[in-house]
């Protein structure tokens, strides 16, 4: 009985979507598709000018006061606009929350996926997703471009550290059980945060110098075979649609030379009709711009493909396609034909469907009074413990680890060691992310003070030079933070500044571990030969406290590696299968005490 009163429900809500879209004018319909950054709006009235579906904030756009009840009041601000409208259809509003609600000042930062990998503990993956999307309903928001699916190949990609591992198997497991953590379950309900697979597919698996400007490897091709596109990358997005995700995100890649964001057959054919996705299917920021150098043409193919909604998303520059612009021209597409109605119609349904199951209609204002769970002490101790699962001790000479908490005079080495934009990297309150206190936490140099009996035995030195006299030295160094693009890298060695700081460390002929910060593994062979314990410990984020956990013995290291660590870059990419594989260490090694 129960199943027939879900299904007679869930038909009349179909029904009554159905008969809203049948009321819609073309320019409406046309509206629901665009979604665009608030920061590029010529005008807030716009959302009610163009019918405008949906606004975004990408990284670091946010309200002139970035604090949580800001974030409400301009959600409604914009939400507001779109109930003026003639049908009154709520806007949905999305944003990159892709470890922790990571754009707001304040939020709890966790470690990013490739951390999260090294656990390989979905239940840890669940509750973070989970708590994620509580602080994102305390801020009024209702959609996460998250989780990330890539199945991340090569070690140069600048997203490396969105990815969970290079095997499918982790990537799929943990990329369900985020699924179900922002939706709070298989399936959308009232209430839920809408999740978004990304990016479909094949993203961390492009050939080296096929990408174009800044973009070396993250918008380049992909060649492999379909057989081995379906059991390695499009696996872990088939779970997540037999998991209830809503949304999907296409890839900026190209396969086999077509770009993804206009190709007909993985999205129409493959996604919609071969999988039964019955979420909608969004591009990435202007990802339709690089299929021609003709913008109409590039709207009318990446539509047609069966791309539901745009992201335009807007710019500052006169000279980029706005929002205005993909309006006028695919209404012009439709009315010429080039278009099908039927086609626009079945993207504007799905849009809509999705809206009404998370409860858009029926509460479109936002009045949260939860600002509390943003960065509670809850969240903060859910992320300190995923920061001590997900360390990997790579070395431990002589079992000098874990440290003795009285005693010993520590010397801590390095600009890592306190700086809470480094340890979160990128995507934290900015794009790009940043340095220093970004935002509240817990360095890895005030984690060593609060373990310790007497702070006095905690010696810092920012650039290692005149190191004092210690027991032992802790190196903490490390890439600085980077996203997409601008991450793409030809070398992974150490940076020089690094380099001198170990250079220095190993002359004081002191006993000393190296904690390395980064967002994939680095070229370390030389470094680890000569330490006495060396530790990965990925971007953890705000919670720092829990790299001393470990160092102190208070939690056994438990993280395994989730990708091949290389031992020069003539092995990249490296991968586990490799036909001579021969990495510096095995994926799946971990140390433990």
């Amino acid at each position: 009985m129960l199943v027939s009163i879900v299904h007679i429900v869930s038909c009349s809500a179909d029904n009554e979507i159905d008969r809203l879209v049948s009321s819609m004018t073309l320019d409406e319909k046309i509206g629901q598709m665009t979604q665009v950054d608030y920061r590029y709006l010529q005008d807030k009235t716009d959302i009610k000018k163009y019918f405008l579906g949906s606004i975004l904030s990408g990284g670091g756009s946010t309200p002139p006061t970035n604090q949580p009840a800001s974030w409400v009041n301009l959600y409604n601000g914009f939400q507001e606009q779109a109930l003026n409208t003639r049908l009154k259809i709520p806007l949905i509003y999305g944003i990159d929350a892709v470890h922790g609600h990571n754009n707001v000042v304040g939020a709890t930062i966790f470690p990013h996926n490739i951390g999260l990998g090294c656990t390989n503990d979905p239940e840890l993956v669940r509750k973070i997703s989970a708590a994620t999307a509580e602080e994102m309903r305390a801020t009024g928001l209702d959609w996460t471009f998250a989780p990330c699916l890539a199945v991340a190949q090569d070690e140069r990609w600048g997203r490396t550290y969105e990815s969970f591992s290079e095997n499918s198997d982790i990537v799929t497991s943990l990329g369900v059980a985020s699924v179900q953590g922002y939706q709070g379950g298989n399936s959308l309900k009232e209430n839920s945060i809408l999740a978004c697979a990304k990016h479909y597919v094949g993203d961390g698996n492009t050939v080296f110098g096929t990408g174009s400007n800044n973009y070396k490897i993250d918008r380049g091709d992909v060649v492999l075979d379909e057989k081995e596109l379906r059991d390695k990358y499009i696996k872990p997005f088939r779970e997540s649609i037999k998991n209830g995700v809503g949304s999907i995100m296409i890839s900026y890649n190209s396969w086999k030379g077509e770009k993804l964001h206009g190709h007909k057959y993985l999205i129409n054919d493959v996604l919609k009709n071969e999988l039964k996705f019955d979420g909608f299917v969004v591009s990435d920021w202007a990802g339709i711009n690089e299929i021609d150098s003709d913008y109409k043409t590039s709207i009318i193919e990446s539509i047609n493909a069966g791309i539901d909604m745009v992201m335009v998303p807007g710019s500052l520059n006169p000279d980029d396609h706005s929002y205005d612009d993909f309006i006028r021209l695919a209404v012009e597409a439709v009315q010429e034909g080039s278009i099908s109605m039927a086609r626009i119609t079945a993207a504007v349904t799905r849009i809509l469907k999705i809206k009404k199951k998370i409860g858009l209609f029926k509460r479109p204002l936002k009045s949260p009074k939860d600002f509390n769970l943003v960065g509670s002490n809850s969240h903060r101790e859910l992320a300190r413990e995923s920061v001590r699962k997900s360390a990997v001790l790579l070395k431990n000479e002589n079992n000098i680890l874990p440290l003795s908490k009285s005693g010993k005079k520590i010397a801590i080495v390095g600009e890592h060691a306190d700086n809470i934009g480094y340890q979160c990297g990128g995507w934290t309150i900015t794009w790009q992310g940043g340095s220093d206190d970004i935002t509240p936490g817990i360095s890895i140099l005030d984690g060593f003070k609060l373990a310790v009996r007497d702070t006095n035995d905690i010696i810092f030195s920012k650039d290692g030079k005149n190191i004092p006299d210690a027991d032992m030295i802790i190196a903490v160094i490390g890439e600085k933070p980077y996203s997409e693009g601008w991450g793409d890298r030809e070398s992974l060695d150490l940076s020089k500044e690094d380099k001198k700081i170990l250079k220095r460390v190993n002359e004081k002929n002191i006993p000393y571990l190296i904690i390395l910060i980064s967002g994939r593994p680095m070229l370390i062979e030389d470094e680890i030969k000569d330490c006495d314990a060396f530790i990965a410990v990925w971007l953890p984020g705000t919670e720092g406290a829990g790299i001393a956990d470990v160092i102190f013995g208070d939690y056994k290291p438990t993280g395994k590696l989730s990708m091949s660590w290389p031992k020069s870059m003539k092995q990249i990419p490296i991968n586990i299968g490799d036909k001579d594989y021969d990495p510096l260490f095995s994926f799946g090694y971990g140390l433990t005490y």
